[in-house]
């Protein structure tokens, strides 16, 4: 019987989507955006009113030698600037991206995270990255742009999380109700907590439950973006559940040091929490992720 049809109760479902669209899928919970759900969020832009959830990245010259790893590298961008003079001169230059940097926002690809030799729906990890590229649950499935509607939940108005908060599923609900707002399948979610985890990737940040995870394969969210990721690798890492399972069991998406707090300014302002979710990436096939401006439209 497959596990969709049974009413499991919270806690004991099996958190996985592996399979559920088949061997071949590559595009997880973004299955779930519908063209019902596309215009469901097409219709939540009135106003024309645009706000970027993007860090923006002043890029580092690459004049000397430097870490590439990747969070000690200087910036997630490293540039070098050439020059051509023939036939008419002009300046250009060369981009060294880190994608997975921590002080940049950017979408994960299902095979960043393999699950013991498995990236998502279940391929071998040697399968998956033969020929030296990424060849399934890649960048491949954002090419064409991700559009829906995007439900922005705000844990801690106008202050932030305690240190070391680990979000729930009752902090979820508790902050739709408080908001007058639903996340249904096929939304985006977009969530607060008031810290910037560009500003100090190793500091006491908040973190995701399991039971938040199970909340949003509940309700069926397409994709995740936010101020409150997993912690960086270390001795207080904590359990990494977005990545190890949303991602790399769900097949959802994620959106990594996501730039909230323009977002949560103009929806207290107008005191709508739900809007046109739109992303455009570089259209880049076989890599484990991108660089990313996704856009609130009102």
């Amino acid at each position: 019987m497959d596990t969709d049809e049974v009413s499991w109760p919270r806690g004991e479902r099996p958190l996985t989507n592996r399979g559920r669209w088949g061997a071949d899928d590559d595009r997880g919970t973004l299955n779930f955006i519908t063209a019902a759900a596309r215009v469901r969020g097409v219709a939540q832009a009135m106003t024309g009113r645009v706000v970027s959830l993007a860090h923006s990245i002043t890029p580092v010259p690459m004049a000397a030698p430097v870490a590439f790893a990747e969070h000690s590298m200087p910036s997630a961008v490293l540039q070098t600037m050439t020059f051509s003079g023939s036939p008419t001169p002009a300046l250009t230059d060369v981009l060294l991206i880190n994608v997975h940097h921590a002080r940049s926002t950017h979408i994960d690809a299902l095979a960043h995270i393999p699950v013991d030799n498995t990236v998502y729906p279940g391929v071998s990890l040697a399968e998956a990255t033969a020929g030296a590229t990424v060849s399934r649950s890649s960048s491949s499935a954002f090419v064409d742009g991700i559009v829906t509607r995007g439900v922005f939940l705000d844990l801690a108005p106008g202050e932030r999380l305690a240190e070391n908060h680990v979000v729930t599923a009752d902090d979820l609900a508790a902050a739709e109700e408080r908001q007058g707002v639903r996340v249904e399948s096929g939304d985006a979610l977009v969530v607060r907590g008031g810290w910037v985890a560009a500003d100090d990737p190793f500091g006491p940040l908040p973190t995701t439950s399991l039971s938040a995870v199970e909340w949003m394969a509940e309700r069926e969210v397409c994709l995740y973006a936010g101020d409150i990721g997993d912690k960086l690798p270390g001795p207080s890492g904590g359990s990494p559940v977005l990545h190890n399972i949303a991602l790399a069991q769900l097949g959802m998406p994620l959106i990594d040091c996501a730039n909230v707090a323009e977002l949560a300014r103009v929806c207290a302002e107008i005191d709508r929490y739900s809007f046109l979710f739109a992303l455009g990436t570089i259209p880049v096939h076989g890599a484990t992720g991108l660089p990313v401006n996704p856009l609130a439209v009102f």
